[in-house]
């Protein structure tokens, strides 16, 4: 199955605004609100690595002792995807927020591969039979060489005439 691209756009810089002062006409310097999260368009994609990350996490506590292992891997896993999902944001939206059905760009990348399936069965259709064909035509010309050259070795042996068939089998 094709996998949804995730896109991460650093945030831009620190935005400043000079706001004029309403009565003094003094400039005061004012940040706008930012957003250090990383910005990704799919919700779905992003859980997918998260399953990825999680595989490797099982891997590596495999080098814990057993009685461990399990409640550390949880816990791990826990904060691991906690972390994720509080430094992501779908769409400019909080993970918790954002929807997980497929959004327009999901499905557009969706029609796209779809496209590309739809061209290369085609492309296929027609080049396939011709090489087929031609590869049955090769066997069967193989074939009929081979018989070409089988000459079957046959010793001929000496066979006596019987007159009477009837009395062949009698006796």
């Amino acid at each position: 199955m094709a996998r949804a691209s995730v896109f991460v756009v650093p945030s831009p810089p620190r935005d400043v605004e000079t706001v004029a002062g309403a009565d003094d006409g003094a400039s005061v310097a004012a940040t706008s609100r930012e957003d250090f999260r990383v910005r990704c368009t799919s919700k779905r994609a992003v859980t997918e690595m998260l399953e990825l990350c999680g595989r490797v996490v099982e891997k590596l506590g495999d080098a814990l002792p057993e009685e461990i292992r399990e409640p550390a891997l949880r816990d791990v896993q826990w904060t691991f995807e906690s972390a994720v999902q509080e430094n992501v944001s779908i769409n400019g939206q909080a993970w918790q927020e954002a929807s997980d059905s497929f959004m327009d760009s999901d499905i557009k990348v969706l029609e796209d591969q779809f496209d590309e399936i739809i061209v290369d069965i085609a492309t296929k259709r027609k080049q396939y039979p011709r090489k087929i064909l031609e590869c049955v035509i090769k066997t069967i010309k193989a074939k009929q060489e081979i018989l070409k050259q089988y000459h079957p070795v046959v010793h001929p042996l000496d066979l006596k005439y019987d007159p009477d068939p009837v009395l062949a089998c009698i006796n």
